[in-house]
Order: C-alpha cells, then structure tokens, then sequence
C-alpha cells in the first residue's frame, strides 16, 4: 500500500519534542494518468458469463490530473498483481481533468461516456486484495496501488479511492 504522508517526531531527551507531517515524495510516479479508484467487487454474485454475469459492473477509473496535457490512452498498460494486463489498443484521448471507466466485460468504447471494456468476461481485480500497476507506452510505471478488503475498504461496497 503507497504511504501518503511520513510522521517524523524529533526526539529530545527521551520526550516527543514535535510531531511534523511531510509529503512521501518518493511514492509518487511522474505521470499525468493516475488511476482515481476501482470497483474491485462488483455488486451482487459473482458471474463472469458473458451473456448474463456482472464483470461489466468491476471497473478501474484512471484519471488525466493534468491541467494543461491531453493525454491518448493508447498502448497505457493496466496490470493486477497476477500479471493479468489489459492495453488500450485504440486512440482514446483523456482532456484535462478528464478519466474512463475500464470496465470488463463486453461493450462499445465511448469516448462520450467516458468507458472503454476490456473485451474479457472473466474478473480481473480479486476481492480480497491485489495490486493495480498502471504502465506508460514506454513501460515505465504511472502509478501503483495495492489494497486489501480489510484494510481500504472500510464501508464494504467494493470500491476504494485514490488521488
């Protein structure tokens, strides 16, 4: 799990003398993309039948925090902790401030409604825990996370933000 801050407490003569917050640059990935959440547990049994199932309902939301770069989604890499990848195969443009769903499942991409499907009917994310690795075209890594059931979603609906 990424650490977003790192306490440091100086110590002085075997007493907290000060308690300062400081931002752990060294998580951070110099990208525009980052992913913004996941819907790791899709609502309702799981069936990944294509004709009837819920994989359509698991989807990772990536978002351009950029406030000035478009950024094409095409040949981004997204990758779960079991080396299952899906790769934007197809030019799908993210303008400032703008995200897309991917679900899984089967669908039409829409750079209107904001979603691109993954083509696979089977689950991607586990529901207990995992780890979501977002890769540039280059291969270099965008953004990470890994989380537990237990420990990042605290209300039980599945899903968990991030950025």
């Amino acid at each position: 799990m990424r650490t977003h801050a790192v306490i440091a407490a100086v110590l002085t003569a075997g007493t907290l003398g000060a308690l300062t917050v400081v931002p752990a640059q060294g998580a951070e990935y110099s990208s525009a993309l980052k992913v913004r959440g996941i819907q790791y547990d899709a609502p309702g049994p799981d069936s990944n039948k294509c004709s009837s199932g819920n994989t359509g309902e698991e989807y990772l939301t990536v978002k351009n925090y950029s406030s000035t770069t478009t950024v094409n989604l095409k040949d981004y890499v997204v990758e779960d902790a079991a080396g299952n990848r899906f790769t934007f195969p197809a030019n799908h443009y993210l303008q400032p401030g703008d995200y897309v769903k991917l679900r899984g499942g089967n669908g039409t991409d829409s750079d209107a409604k904001n979603v691109v499907y993954r083509g696979n009917c089977n689950f991607m994310w586990n529901n207990d825990k995992d780890t979501i690795y977002l890769y540039k075209p280059s291969g270099t890594r965008a953004d990470v996370h890994s989380y537990t059931k237990s420990n990042n979603d605290r209300d039980g609906n599945g899903y968990i933000t991030y950025h």
